[in-house]
């Protein structure tokens, strides 16, 4: 049909231009001498061009078809808010172009216009496609310095990084409904996990298969409302270093539990939830003095040292503990640790403060 369209259409124009110019070509040729041709010059110009054209048309349509195939391919995979904030700069350009008093040049004003239009309408589509998230901060930064004083900035969205998402545990920390708000999952995170999951290391391939799972059980069985953010910051090459730009641009929180990515975002002064902190913070709470009842796993990293573990992976240093590996002791805790790796707790056989 299109093919059929675009070969229509250099027959019409073949026909247009003969026809304008027919008289003026047989002249130039000076083939009046026959007279039937003076006659109808216009029309025999007409099919002449509508002719040649036709046979331009059919070697060139097949090129034009994949141009067009190419286009419509870029267009379809462009984000919506990208095409419109993209097609408002090429209007403003065009419009910036129309009031400028290019007509006026002698001589060379119309094809200014031209080219200024072409210049100008390129350049704001560019602008506009590639500043969109500038462009929104600014116009809600002007909408928040209205009502700063008075209200606190709503941290809505949650921004999903792949680390997370991989982990596994956000979604139950979702059904549980301790997360509320929005989670927002980039595209440019999904395509990372596809990356991932088409891997050739089996376990890095079973990795990103998992996290692919834990986002269809999230967006299926979850009551909490997905979105997929279709955008990109082609300018940045990092994907943390999107992940904090697409926070700032949302006014969101970034959920993750990468301890570089956790840094950067506080340097930046970005919101960040960490899956690690919040797990850290909810693991029971030991004393000094309190008696546990522990199974002892295995040789410490020190001379009679003794290691066992919570049932939440809290681990246990348990002095002079290595003559009991295999059995379960009561001991007396001496003192907790707290590193950014975890809650470390040492402790002693109870037998021993008997002893004493």
């Amino acid at each position: 049909m299109l093919k059929g369209v675009i070969q229509l259409f250099f027959i019409i124009l073949g026909g247009i231009i003969g026809y304008q110019f027919g008289s003026s070509l047989f002249a130039m040729f000076d083939f009046w001498n026959l007279g039937w041709l003076q006659e109808y010059a216009n029309y025999v110009g007409a099919g002449s061009g509508a002719l040649i054209f036709l046979v331009i048309g059919l070697i060139l349509t097949n090129y034009i078809l994949q141009f067009i195939q190419w286009v419509e391919e870029r267009i379809v995979k462009l984000p919506l808010t990208d095409l419109v904030f993209g097609m408002v700069g090429l209007i403003m350009g065009l419009v910036i172009t129309m009031l400028l008093p290019l007509d006026k040049i002698p001589l060379v004003g119309n094809y200014f216009d031209i080219l200024f239009a072409i210049v100008l309408g390129y350049l704001g589509f560019q602008v506009g496609f590639r500043k969109k998230e500038e462009i929104i901060s600014l116009f809600s930064l002007g909408k928040k310095s209205k009502h700063e004083k008075n209200v606190q900035q709503d941290y809505h969205h949650k921004i999903l990084d792949t680390s997370v998402i991989i982990d596994g545990r956000i979604a139950d920390i979702c059904q549980t409904g301790f997360l509320e708000g929005v989670l927002v999952i980039p595209h440019f995170v999904l395509e990372e996990l596809q990356h991932i999951a088409d891997s050739s290391d089996v376990l890095k391939r079973n990795r990103g298969r998992r996290g692919l799972d834990i986002l269809n059980k999230i967006q299926k069985e979850l009551p909490i409302e997905v979105i997929i953010y279709e955008g990109d910051f082609e300018e940045i090459a990092e994907v943390d270093s999107k992940l904090v730009k697409l926070a700032k641009v949302l006014g969101g929180k970034v959920v993750t539990n990468d301890f570089n990515l956790n840094k950067v975002c506080e340097l930046q002064g970005v919101p960040v939830l960490n899956i690690n902190d919040l797990a850290n913070a909810v693991k029971p709470v030991v004393l000094p003095g309190e008696e546990l009842n522990v199974q002892v796993i295995k040789d410490g990293k020190e001379d009679g040292q003794g290691v066992a573990y919570l049932d939440d992976g809290t681990m246990i240093v348990v002095e002079d503990g290595r003559n009991n590996i295999g059995k379960h002791i009561d001991v007396i805790v001496t003192s907790v640790l707290q590193t950014s790796a975890g809650r470390m707790i040492f402790a002693k056989p109870k037998a021993y403060e008997k002893a004493l």
